[in-house]
């Protein structure tokens, strides 16, 4: 259930991504992980499954990021494929097609200097929505879903703190923490403890991202304390 506010405009993106995840589910910070198979592409590793669920690609100036939906797959567990692919793919240039899809849902948030994007898969189609000029947020569901409690709360702030200048993530993260004043099991919480809701996951991290056409950089704050701001 993991979180990411993006502001689109007709020079890229910047974001703020919060991670949500299981705290014993063993990962590693960003870097290059994948120097044989990805050369180049710098991310949040997933030991586990060896995949990423944030990735950019600096030279090919891409960046992707993961988050699981709900979905109708109707598949055995073991035919099953790990998402953590699909980030990695994305930032190479490889977006996912429907035909090769034995995975659960996801939302996977693309963003260039030319434009972003939000691939969706529910387990029987995929969906492509745009992300237009302006301040959005994506969740679970779709693309500023007013129906999910945290975007219908802090979408209109995120909005009116629209990034302008250089000092845009300090703002952002600001607001970041003065969400984080709400308990972590708030369902308007975007610093988030998903165990109440029957998730096994908590907020672990965020990062920063910005999309350019001279450049695509990333920086990750990891919290003390999985679900709570430090």
């Amino acid at each position: 259930m993991c979180t990411v506010v993006i502001d689109v405009t007709n020079a890229g993106a910047r974001m703020l991504a919060v991670r949500d995840e299981d705290p014993q589910r063993p990962w590693d910070d960003l870097g290059e992980w994948w120097p044989e198979e990805y050369p180049g592409v710098i991310g949040i590793h997933d030991r586990r499954a060896g995949g990423a669920w944030l990735a950019i690609d600096p030279k090919a100036r891409r960046l992707a990021v993961l988050l699981n939906r709900a979905d109708v797959l109707d598949l055995p567990e073991s035919e099953v494929l790990s998402r953590g692919s699909l980030a990695l793919e994305s930032v190479s240039g490889r977006s996912p097609a429907a035909a090769t899809l034995p995975m659960h849902g996801f939302n996977l948030l693309e963003a260039t200097p030319e434009g972003s994007r939000v691939l969706s898969w529910d387990g029987v189609s995929l969906r492509e929505t745009p992300v237009p000029d302006g301040v959005h947020m994506i969740a679970h569901a779709d693309l500023d879903d007013p129906s999910t409690a945290r975007i219908d709360a802090w979408l209109p702030l995120f909005a009116g703190s629209r990034p302008d200048d250089e000092g845009w993530a300090e703002r952002w993260i600001g607001l970041l923490a003065e969400s984080a004043t709400l308990s972590p099991d708030d369902d308007r919480a975007i610093i988030r403890d998903n165990n109440p809701h029957g998730y096994p996951t908590m907020s672990l991290l965020f990062c920063t991202a910005e999309v350019s056409a001279d450049t695509v950089e990333a920086r990750s704050h990891v919290l003390d304390r999985p679900g709570h701001w430090g």
